[in-house]
């Protein structure tokens, strides 16, 4: 995707969770930033090849393995800062492993710590591109929502195509996570693009008129 002349994004589909990781990077400044390397880091690190750019900073909505199982490689390889709001830390340290045994999968190399927590308002930048993180609790306590400039949100599990994270997982939280995404995120334009975690991207629009547990509940006495 090619939102400006200069501004580039691309999606991969990584791990066997079907996770969706976002590079994205500014053609002119060849800078970019990771959202959520699920897995697979050396292909998330030939995407960034790919197109022209380097990864300067690794950002994640929230630490479900599924989301961060490709951090350690990335982070390895490019030398970029890690981010991760500190609400998820814990998550972060031992979830991996509680997932790999119920799954029954291998991790090669658990993720590292954060190089820096992250809160609600800060600005995400290398040349030519700029994140604002917005706090939205309810699928875990940490988290993160990613929003630019230019009209594109990356909503990491909070938001989907026709529905919402789920919340029946330890840190989950239904009504958290309804009212991060009705008094935040809708309060973004209707023409803002969304980018999950999962499936399909979407519109702050689309999804107001029609998502229901959105219409559920704005409806509800």
């Amino acid at each position: 995707m090619e939102v400006t002349n200069e501004l580039m994004v691309r999606g991969i589909v990584v791990g066997v969770f079907q996770e969706n990781c976002w590079v994205v990077g500014n053609r002119r400044s060849g800078e970019a930033i990771c959202i959520d390397p699920g897995d697979q880091p050396q292909e998330i690190i030939a995407l960034a090849k790919d197109m022209g750019v380097s990864i300067k900073y690794i950002i994640n909505s929230h630490a479900h393995v599924d989301h961060i199982l490709g951090v350690s490689g990335v982070h390895n390889e490019t030398g970029a800062n890690f981010l991760l709001h500190e609400s998820d830390l814990e998550l972060l340290r031992t979830g991996w492993q509680n997932a790999a045994e119920r799954y029954g999968f291998d991790v090669e190399a658990p993720p590292p710590d954060p190089d820096q927590f992250v809160i609600d308002g800060d600005i995400i930048e290398v040349a030519g591109l700029r994140l604002r993180a917005i706090e939205t609790p309810g699928h875990t306590a940490g988290s993160v929502s990613y929003y630019s400039d230019e009209g594109l949100l990356f909503s990491g599990d909070t938001l989907f195509r026709g529905s919402i994270g789920r919340t029946d997982l330890p840190g989950g939280d239904f009504e958290q996570e309804m009212r991060s995404i009705c008094d935040k995120l809708l309060a973004l334009p209707d023409d803002t693009t969304v980018l999950p975690g999962h499936m399909q991207e979407t519109s702050i629009g689309d999804e107001r008129a029609s998502n229901p547990f959105i219409r559920d509940w704005l409806n509800q006495p």
